[in-house]
Formats: C-alpha cells, structure tokens, sequence
C-alpha cells in the first residue's frame, strides 16, 4: 500500500495496525520515501518455511540431538 506522508500524519495509529500485516510505502512529492513495515514479518516467513521438515517419527528431543551431532 502507498500512502502520501500527510496520510500517515493524520492517521499514524490507522497505518501502524496496517503495518503488522502489508508493508506501507510512504510518498513525498509523489516520490517513496519511506517504508513502514512489520520487523517480525521475516521470522513469520521463516518459521511458515519450516513445517514439515522435521519428519514426523521423530521427536523434537532427537532431531536437536542430530542437529548438534552435525555441527
């Protein structure tokens, strides 16, 4: 979503919900200047990238136990 910067004065806490879930650009002069964004968002996709990949015969105790046996 593009907002201009007078936008986001007058509705700050409106853009900061907004922000949790799609980032928020932020125009000048029709120009972006600044991007609002949810410093979580990277684990979030992460963590979604990773299920499933712990097979499911295995418990969680085992699969660390493998993980520092590989290091």
């Amino acid at each position: 979503m593009s907002i201009t910067a007078t936008e986001l004065k007058m509705n700050l806490g409106k853009y900061l919900l907004l922000a949790e879930s799609e980032d928020v650009y932020i125009t000048k002069n029709g120009k972006v200047v600044a991007k609002l964004t949810n410093p979580n968002a990277d684990r979030v996709e992460i963590a979604k990238s990773l299920v499933g990949i712990i097979p499911a015969d295995i418990t969680p105790e085992q699969a660390r136990e493998e993980r520092l046996g590989r290091v």
